[in-house]
């Protein structure tokens, strides 16, 4: 496939000026399948505690229909804004995290549960938010790297000017504590620092560091230490630290092939806690088999290798944030995807990630469609310049 792309979903707007808009439709397919399998998998993990709890068996389902419905609206509205416009925001937009980041740790704002601060809650809707922090600092980091790539390149200096800014939220998302977010926004802003021209010598030598420093935070904090302790061994444990581990594994044992049947699950009723939000993967696996988890698999990989497609088209036709935010987004996508699905295998620590697009979690499905639409709108203006770059070379004289 060359730079421009051959089979893009194209038409004409209304208006008299006629400018064409190009839509990935990749990008859409995969991102509806996606969409649509979580869609089911989350009723099926849900139906049986959404009739005891609310004696509405469709209450989790509704609930995350709408927050579908205020994703796609997101998604439209950010297409509609130029990449331009949101690199010279991108000041602003790393203050409003840092803002928000802050008020939710304030008493009487930021809503208590489950032990965390992690949530707004206003006008009547919560919202976790770290999820809209951690898009907010990466279009900030892709801003940044496009303008200093020089910098970044020839001197340590240029690549500790970001990496501070990525501690501090990073610490703001901990005090909250958000452990698993930290750590995907803090990797993901890493990974964009080193695909923007940043040393590989200064980028090994701070990833020591910063896999030393999340080392320490983890074992010198309590609840954290626990939940190594019973990931590395959840079978000591079966009752207290690793019970919830130890019913993954026994619904993903029990999937074998095929699975015992879409909605037949038994770890969900009532066994597996937090069955359709983040081990809603070992529900799957449960009813679906290792073909339902080689499918969901294939889903994720396909998304991120499109992102990262995306992101080489954009390289090309010259559009170093729009590159960058494409990469971001395969990057912190393909993360979040690893962890949730390594901690419900027992590869992993739990985090308290979901699966994207898929774990029920109305703030983590808004944001994630956000950063669709955002990912489609590189694609389009990647080839409006693609397109008119190849116009200009055949309209020049030979």
């Amino acid at each position: 496939m060359s730079s421009v792309e051959r089979n893009p979903m194209s038409f004409a707007r209304s208006s008299g000026r006629g400018r064409v808009i190009y839509l990935d439709t990749v990008t859409l397919a995969l991102v509806l399948a996606i969409l649509l399998f979580g869609l089911i998998m989350m009723t099926s993990a849900s139906i049986s505690i959404a009739a005891q709890y609310t004696g509405q068996p469709f209450f989790f389902l509704e609930r995350q229909l709408i927050a579908v419905a205020i994703g796609v609206a997101g998604a439209v509205f950010v297409f509609t804004f130029k990449c331009e416009r949101l690199e010279r925001l991108s000041p602003w937009l790393m203050i409003a995290a840092i803002v928000l980041l802050l008020a939710v740790l304030v008493p009487g704002l930021g809503l208590r549960v489950n032990g965390g601060r992690r949530w707004l809650h206003l006008a009547g809707f919560s919202f976790q938010i770290s999820e809209l922090a951690r898009v907010l600092v990466l279009v900030y980091i892709a801003s940044y790297a496009a303008r200093r790539q020089d910098e970044l390149h020839e001197s340590f200096a240029g690549l500790l000017k970001p990496l501070a800014l990525l501690g501090l939220i990073a610490a703001l998302l901990l005090g909250e504590p958000d452990f698993g977010a930290a750590t995907v926004m803090f990797a993901a802003g890493f990974g964009m620092l080193f695909l923007a021209g940043a040393r590989l010598r200064y980028v090994v030598m701070l990833t020591l560091v910063a896999v030393l420093a999340f080392g320490v935070l983890a074992v010198t904090s309590a609840y954290r230490l626990r939940r190594i302790t019973g990931f590395i061994n959840p079978w000591a444990s079966p009752y207290g630290s690793g019970f919830q581990l130890t019913q993954s594994l026994i619904a993903i044992g029990r999937g074998k092939w095929f699975g015992v049947g879409l909605g037949n699950s038994v770890q969900k009723l009532f066994y597996l806690p937090e069955a359709h939000t983040d081990f809603l993967f070992a529900v799957l696996a449960e009813e679906l088999g290792l073909a339902g988890v080689l499918l969901t698999i294939g889903l994720f990989v396909g998304l991120v290798w499109r992102a990262f497609h995306i992101a080489s088209l954009a390289a090309r036709a010259g559009l170093t944030f729009q590159r960058l935010l494409a990469a971001g987004f395969g990057l912190w996508l393909g993360m979040q995807t690893f962890i949730n699905i390594g901690v419900n295998m027992g590869v992993l620590p739990t985090k308290g990630l979901t699966l994207p697009m898929m774990s029920y979690g109305r703030s983590s499905m808004i944001m994630t469609l956000v950063w669709v639409g955002l990912l489609l709108r590189i694609y389009h203006e990647t080839l409006i310049e693609s397109r008119g770059a190849a116009r200009r070379r055949a309209e020049e004289p030979a």
